[in-house]
């Protein structure tokens, strides 16, 4: 099925895994792209990597976890893994009936998670965590993969949803993810990256249809496309989210788990900065009209500056609000968000990580049509010379600008 470069990696495949994580004199360090990979392969993890020529940009798919990206590296095999993983939860080996935390630097789920349109809850139930639950189509049904090689792999998959309103959806799924050059890493940024910068960067095409009989309209809720990226956070880590200053509406929503502390979240010049490290279970999200179509973060420790940039239609789109519980608009949902890991109510914590999510307008869609939502994730790795050059292309801002917020530094 598969062309010569694509190799398909499981506990029982030895040659496979020769192939793609090739046998190190020592155990790999916790942290590196090999430790994570051979760490999936130890638990029967089956899994498809992508592969640079050179063997440096390396990014690992699981067609087990809805065709997710697991984790991607920079630097080859003992590169930093960019990707965080639930060790924990994958040693355990059980399978969540609610859900099922594996990790992962890129998912697809699909929204609306709350409100009266929900696919987590059921018609009647009181939103609350010990109703909510994933359905199997994002948690724990495997993608059939379509078509490979390697640097590029095709998923497809189908399923039936039943909203809180108690509307049932038939819905097509299709998912590539393709690894990409440096040229073609300079043209979606439109700039030149530097020489000493290592890199990593992949696209992911991700499409809904309607495959049922009948019109996906507002008034009875319709599904969107929601992507949400894992990464390890550090004391040394910010997000920065540009924001369009002329829009005239609320520009951010700080109140998903309470007010987001003030030396958490700083508004300067058009840019949002907030402060990730794992130890503050806080959440925010940009809406329609506020958002632009790239973000970024950097951890000044490891100079790695994380930028994804996404599908934005121009005009107006509605997007799915995934509060739970009332709603006085279901469709005043933010099209970006980040969340910082902590410890919850009961002082537990399940990572600690953090996320940068991107959603698509909600999919108002005839029998036949389908919505597509694109995301560029890239991973750029240098000197801060190097990476201040970038961003000031890129962001219009300085390194300054970010590392200073919280009193990080370079």
């Amino acid at each position: 099925m598969f062309r010569k470069g694509l190799n398909i990696l499981s506990i029982a495949s030895a040659a496979a895994l020769a192939a793609a994580c090739s046998d190190a004199e020592k155990a790999p360090e916790m942290g590196t792209y090999k430790y994570d990979c051979d760490f999936l392969h130890k638990h029967d993890i089956e899994t498809l990597e992508l592969v640079s020529k050179d063997g440096q940009s390396r990014v690992l798919v699981a067609p087990g976890y809805q065709g997710r990206v697991m984790t991607s590296s920079a630097a080859g095999e003992n590169g930093d893994s960019f990707g965080w993983i639930n060790y924990r939860f994958i040693e355990a080996g059980e399978v969540n009936p609610q859900f099922n935390p594996v990790g992962g630097e890129e998912r697809f789920w699909i929204g609306p998670e709350g409100g009266p349109n929900s696919f987590y809850f059921k018609k009647g139930d009181e939103q609350v965590y010990s109703n909510w639950k994933v359905p199997a189509a994002i948690d724990t049904d495997a993608y059939k993969v379509i078509s490979g090689d390697s640097s590029k792999v095709s998923f497809s998959h189908s399923c039936v949803l039943t909203s809180a309103s108690d509307m049932v959806f038939n819905i097509g799924i299709r998912r590539d993810v393709e690894l990409l050059g440096t040229g073609e890493m300079e043209n979606v940024l439109g700039i030149r990256i530097p020489e000493g910068v290592a890199s990593v960067a992949y696209r992911t095409v991700n499409v809904i249809k309607n495959m049922g009989h009948n019109e996906w309209k507002k008034e009875t809720g319709i599904p969107s496309i929601w992507l949400l990226g894992m990464f390890n956070p550090t004391p040394t880590t910010t997000v920065f989210i540009p924001y369009n200053k002329d829009f005239e509406g609320k520009k951010i929503n700080d109140e998903y788990f309470g007010k987001i502390p003030a030396d958490r979240l700083v508004e300067d010049s058009g840019v949002f900065y907030f402060k990730i490290d794992g130890k503050c279970r806080t959440k925010l999200g940009l809406p329609a009209g506020s958002a632009k179509d790239l973000c970024g973060s950097y951890d000044s420790e490891k100079g790695v500056l994380t930028i994804l940039k996404y599908t934005l239609p121009e005009g107006d789109a509605d997007y799915v609000n995934g509060q739970w519980g009332h709603q006085d608009n279901p469709f005043d949902g933010d099209v970006i968000n980040s969340y910082n890991d902590g410890p919850t109510d009961d002082g537990t914590v399940m990572g600690p990580f953090y996320e940068i999510e991107t959603s698509s307008p909600g999919a108002a869609l005839r029998p036949g049509e389908s919505l597509e939502h694109e995301q560029f994730t890239m991973h750029f790795q240098g000197s801060p010379e190097d990476i201040e050059v970038m961003v000031k292309a890129i962001f219009g801002i300085s390194l300054d600008d970010i590392v200073t917020r919280f009193g990080i530094g370079r």
